[in-house]
């Protein structure tokens, strides 16, 4: 029986042993390849890279049809990839690793905002409105009047700070995902000298994400659903503090325990309180109602990571 080869269950012909030595010797020739990476900091991640990627192949001994089954999935991400859309972030959503990365790079100091995820559909010039002002700007949707305070985590108010704000109107759509160029749904806005903010939106609500591409394929390969809760988006900036990233969810939607990119956290959740024939704040009286959001936003200090 010397000359003859042997075939085992799981694919790997010959001695087992010498299989594994093989195996070992493609991922040992790899990372040796990075060695001499001049930056400390690549040379760990790229060596970190190749032994989790190899160990993967390894566990679930990767066929070669799947291996170019994840290369036509990454292709077809790059072709959809655009200007108003980017797959491989809505990827990096559904997968967690967007919201893991908050995870790990959120800072420790007690009281602050929790951080979520960024999303695919941030535009970086929106416009600006005063205090008070509309960013829904045409977007469909029940009106709604959303107010709080910019603040330390020791409670002082933060003036100054740069308030940009994002949502899907009514029908789920952001502005961006139209084809006429509107700018609805968006701004950004300044804190006030006691740290307040202030704007009329519309009502946030569900919507599911883009699943006419790859990534929708995949949720319909693994039983999973496109929806996210009904959230709006905010990216705060100051002079000395951490920038922040989140969003608020609205009680009581029906998503909040299935969001397809895990971005929900118990804090992010908010009370939307409905008016049905009351002035608002400003002395406005919305005819059709409007309801009104609180929400405080809490930064950290840069040293406090």
């Amino acid at each position: 029986m010397g000359g003859i080869r042997t075939h085992r269950a799981d694919g790997m012909s010959g001695d087992p042993a010498t299989a594994v030595d093989k195996e070992q010797a493609v991922t040992e020739e790899v990372l040796a390849s990075f060695d001499a990476t001049p930056d400390p900091r690549l040379r760990e991640v790229m060596h970190s890279l190749v032994r989790h990627l190899h160990s993967f192949a390894r566990d679930v001994r990767l066929t070669e049809h799947e291996w170019e089954s994840a290369i036509e999935f990454l292709t077809r991400a790059g072709h959809i990839t655009d200007s108003r859309r980017q797959e491989f972030i809505l990827l990096s959503d559904v997968l967690g690793l967007s919201m893991l990365t908050v995870a790990i790079n959120e800072p420790a100091e007690p009281g602050a905002t929790e951080s979520t995820v960024f999303g695919p559909f941030f535009v970086d010039s929106a416009p600006e409105i005063p205090l008070g002002g509309d960013i829904a700007r045409g977007a469909k949707g029940l009106p709604c009047y959303v107010s709080g305070q910019v603040r330390t985590t020791g409670g002082e108010p933060i003036e100054g700070a740069r308030i940009e704000v994002w949502e899907a109107d009514s029908d789920g759509f952001y502005d961006v995902q139209y084809t006429d160029d509107r700018s609805a749904g968006r701004g950004w806005l300044r804190s006030g000298a006691n740290g307040e903010y202030r704007f009329w939106s519309v009502l946030p609500a569900p919507y599911p994400i883009p699943h006419d591409g790859p990534v929708g394929d995949l949720l319909t390969a693994t039983a999973r659903g496109p929806m996210r809760p009904a959230h709006l988006h905010y990216m705060v900036t100051a002079p000395d503090f951490r920038p922040l990233i989140t969003h608020i969810f609205v009680a009581g939607d029906p998503y909040l325990d299935c969001d397809a990119v895990f971005g929900v956290k118990e804090n992010l959740v908010v009370e939307a309180v409905h008016h049905a024939d009351t002035t608002a704040p400003d002395g406005t009286h919305p005819p059709d109602g409007w309801t009104s959001i609180t929400f405080d936003l809490v930064l950290a200090t840069h040293d406090g990571s």
